[in-house]
């Protein structure tokens, strides 16, 4: 008989072709909404295998819930939505899908650094609401990108890719990570004419930044981490990218900071709660660039991100070593 094997949401064909192929598989036939926690709990009773999303909580109840699990396979990178200790204690194996999304991850942070320096998004609202009126001066003037510092809070595979674009705007990189990453100052050493420095705490990043992007996984440590403290260390000038996970900022601080203009703002593709409604206070700010977690978010990378989870999810029902394991069981 074949592992029988559930998948949260519809997927692209070729991942969901994956998975059937080798499993007896259901899927929570909806591709924009996620599936309901009971539909869930009772899907997952005689499943060997759960393929599951950022959205869905994989937690102590749902264990209960799955007597036969043997792998969760997140499709994710970062699996903050899923109970580790629990799952390994019960002798669960966890994937995620590292590598496949970073350099869309990285040009999506480039592209709020520069729609938030150059205010695009406050632009295009002013035209369409029909506040242009003629040229002057200082008419909408934002803050220059090229030649700035700047400064990225975590040196991981996204940060690094973040990292090598920044060098083509002639800007020095100032970093700040647990430890200084070998990695990251070869590549940028590498490249002729690129400065790269690590900042050993974050105040001093903080301080000398011109552009503060934060790139780290959600943690206990990190949870938190951006506060009136912090915002307040920052450049008048600053712009602050968060496009890594949303409770890693203190909102309500940060709106108030962006109040004050210190930063003087802000793009941000993640938010404590997600998803956020038309009436949150960030979105009332006119120095605010907010899009909805997107930032894997392109046909390619997706699909890639979904076949990666469904081999992993295929390899470990199959008896064989998944390519991308997270815990040891």
């Amino acid at each position: 008989m074949k592992p029988r094997a559930y998948i949260t949401r519809r997927l692209p064909q070729a991942a969901m072709d994956i998975v059937i192929a080798a499993c007896d598989t259901t899927f929570w036939d909806n591709d924009a909404a996620p599936v309901p926690r009971d539909v869930l709990l009772r899907a997952v009773a005689d499943v060997d295998g759960v393929l599951a999303l950022l959205t869905d909580r994989i937690d102590a109840g749902l264990l209960d819930a799955a007597p036969r699990l043997k792998v969760v396979a997140n499709m994710a990178v970062g699996y903050d939505n899923v109970d580790l200790p629990a799952l390994t204690a019960r002798g669960v194996l966890l994937t995620n899908t590292p590598g496949v999304l970073t350099e869309t991850t990285a040009d999506l942070v480039w592209a709020l650094i520069l729609a938030t320096s150059r205010r695009i998004v406050e632009g295009h609202r002013l035209i369409a609401a029909g506040g242009w009126t003629t040229w002057s001066p200082m008419f909408m003037v934002g803050q220059d990108v090229h030649g700035a510092t700047l400064g990225i809070v975590g040196a991981g595979r996204i940060g690094t890719a973040v990292a090598r674009r920044a060098v083509g705007f002639g800007m020095p990189i100032l970093y700040h990570n647990r430890h200084p990453s070998a990695n990251l100052e070869a590549q940028i050493g590498a490249i002729p004419g690129a400065s790269i420095r690590y900042a050993p705490t974050l105040e001093e990043l903080l301080v000398a930044a011109d552009v503060v992007v934060v790139m780290v996984p959600l943690t206990p440590e990190t949870r938190g981490m951006f506060g009136a403290r912090e915002f307040a260390l920052m450049k008048p000038t600053s712009v602050f990218v968060n496009a890594s996970r949303g409770p890693v900022v203190r909102e309500r601080e940060l709106i108030e900071a962006l109040k004050r203009g210190r930063p003087w703002a802000a793009g941000l593709d993640v938010f404590e709660v997600e998803p956020i409604g038309a009436d949150h206070p960030l979105l009332a700010l006119p120095n605010v660039v907010a899009v909805p977690h997107i930032g894997s978010a392109t046909v390619a990378t997706r699909t890639g991100m979904a076949t990666m989870a469904a081999t992993n999810l295929v390899a470990v029902l199959t008896g064989q070593p998944p390519p991308n394991p997270v815990n040891q069981v």
